[in-house]
Formats: C-alpha cells, sequence, structure tokens
C-alpha cells in the first residue's frame, strides 16, 4: 500500500496517464459505467481524458515551441469544447 503512495504522490499527470495500471483501472471503470449506463461516471471519464488531451497538445510547459499566445489559444479552446460538451449532455440532452 505504501509503494501505491509514493508512486500517487510522486508520478505527475503525463506519467500517471500513460501508466498501464492507471490505465487499466480507467478501462475497467469505463466497461463498468457502460455496463451500467452511467452517465454521469462516462462525462467524468471524458472530461479527464478531454483535458489531458488538450494539455498535451498545447504544450503549454515546452519551451521553443509555438509562441505562448497560440499554446493559450489552443488551451483555452480545447478547454471551452470539452466544457461545451459537458453542458449539452448534461443539460441540454435529454435521457
Amino acid at each position: 500500500m505504501n509503494e501505491i503512495l509514493d508512486f500517487l504522490t510522486s508520478a505527475k499527470v503525463t506519467e500517471l496517464a500513460t501508466d498501464p495500471r492507471a490505465l487499466a483501472v480507467a478501462g475497467v471503470i469505463f466497461i463498468a459505467a457502460v455496463l451500467l449506463r452511467s452517465k454521469f461516471v462516462l462525462l467524468l471519464l471524458f472530461t479527464v481524458g478531454g483535458v489531458l488531451a488538450v494539455l498535451r497538445y498545447s504544450n503549454l510547459g515546452v519551451r521553443g515551441g509555438a509562441p505562448l499566445d497560440q499554446q493559450m489559444l489552443i488551451f483555452v479552446g480545447g478547454i471551452l469544447v470539452v466544457a461545451v460538451l459537458l453542458i449539452y449532455f448534461l443539460f441540454i440532452r435529454g435521457d
């Protein structure tokens, strides 16, 4: 148990997102959510995955890449897309 807690406290978000154990747990949660038809769990997984994808694509911490204005524009646009989809599925689209 101490090894798991040490891993979780010392891991970075990108390392945790690419760890096979974390991906296996996310896959099991996804399958359980699909089988139980849990809309909120599926939207939570979509949100986490979408934000991680936007963070990875925007490369906010990388120097020598695109100018900061372009990186910030990609980041804000991606987060807005995720937010609009969440609002649509939670509040607009009925069951």
